[in-house]
């Protein structure tokens, strides 16, 4: 059940509603988030919630019978939308997020920005903390990396997302990021995911290398009921018996997870099938499935990357790319 509040109630109103919960043996947990307060009631009792609709200092009242409660569909009337001003990410846009798996040079940054301009692409990638299966592989420049990248990125009016790893890390990257990246690996890295909670900053969830559906949804309820709504989902790939490509990418979840959350839904082919070649009609096929975007990889010269050039495209490559995706999404919409 979650009850949303109005913002004026009294501390007298919202005893009155905890001791009615109590009654019926439900628990309850107090939210407040950017946008609104409310209270989580989880119990077993079927009763008439009207009883609690009328009381004083209710806005409104749901029942979610879902574990993942303020993520779930079953009580937001209108889609989460991540407003950066000038453009939005959810239902009814599609964005693009683009550039390289590694910060790698100053001249790199500059080179993807023009081609980002030039594509007229509003969000660069680009990693600076680097999860690597080898420790012996680059882990990415760190924070003077990051302060660059940043720098760049605002005189050229581009957001940038980049992934963080450790909760000791949000304080000193908050001021240089727009977006939050939490990869596959800290999917379920629930101190990392409260943390998050608490910041004003959008994140975007990346689904566990072998994670299923409810599981990334249980991860964005732990943002959301610390604090956080500016919430976005994203499907990489699973892990599988399959060894012809690096991941599976599930295109089922994308349109699963549209119908079982209000939150925007991100895929990532780069990761999702791990060649290059295959990296396009992937894209395609997640934004049929009902993505409301894509995030991918692309480097000006991908055989020379210091990480995941096997799956990145080049600039020839990514700009055909685009142009056929929002054809994709145009065509989708006109259904």
């Amino acid at each position: 059940m979650i009850i949303q509040l109005n913002s004026t109630i009294s501390s007298t109103a919202k005893m009155a509603l905890n001791e009615k919960l109590a009654q019926y043996g439900y628990s309850h947990n107090e939210v407040t988030t950017q946008f609104g307060n409310y209270i989580i009631g989880v119990g077993k009792k079927s009763f008439d919630i009207r009883e609690i609709g009328r009381m004083e200092g209710i806005k409104d009242i749901h029942r979610v019978s879902d574990a993942y409660k303020l993520v779930s569909k079953k009580w937001k009337v209108e889609d989460t939308q991540i407003d950066f001003g000038d453009f939005k990410i959810g239902t009814g846009h599609f964005s693009i997020m683009a550039g390289p798996c590694s910060i790698e040079s100053e001249e790199q940054i500059i080179s993807a920005i023009e081609h980002l301009k030039a594509n007229n692409i509003r969000i660069m990638r680009g990693g600076v903390y680097k999860p690597r299966s080898s420790p012996y592989s680059f882990r990415g420049l760190g924070m003077d990396g990051l302060k660059m990248f940043s720098s760049l990125c605002k005189e050229n009016d581009i957001k940038i997302i980049t992934e963080v790893m450790m909760v000791e890390q949000i304080d000193e990257m908050i001021n240089y990021i727009d977006i939050f990246q939490v990869g596959a690996r800290n999917s379920q890295n629930f101190n990392l995911l409260d943390a998050l909670g608490e910041v004003d900053k959008p994140v975007l969830l990346k689904r566990g290398i072998s994670g299923t559906i409810d599981e990334l949804l249980q991860g964005a309820e732990y943002i959301f009921s610390h604090g956080n709504e500016k919430i976005m989902l994203c499907e990489r790939g699973i892990r599988s018996y399959e060894m012809a490509y690096r991941n599976t990418m599930d295109i089922n979840a994308i349109a699963m997870l549209k119908e079982k959350t209000h939150l925007p839904v991100i895929a990532d082919p780069s990761h999702g099938i791990g060649l290059r070649k295959f990296v396009e009609p992937i894209a395609l096929a997640s934004i049929m499935g009902g993505a409301d975007g894509v995030i991918m990889e692309v480097h000006h010269v991908p055989e020379k990357a210091f990480s995941d050039g096997q799956q990145t495209l080049n600039y020839q490559e990514a700009a055909r790319t685009y142009d056929r995706m929002r054809k994709t999404f145009e065509l989708r919409e006109s259904f």
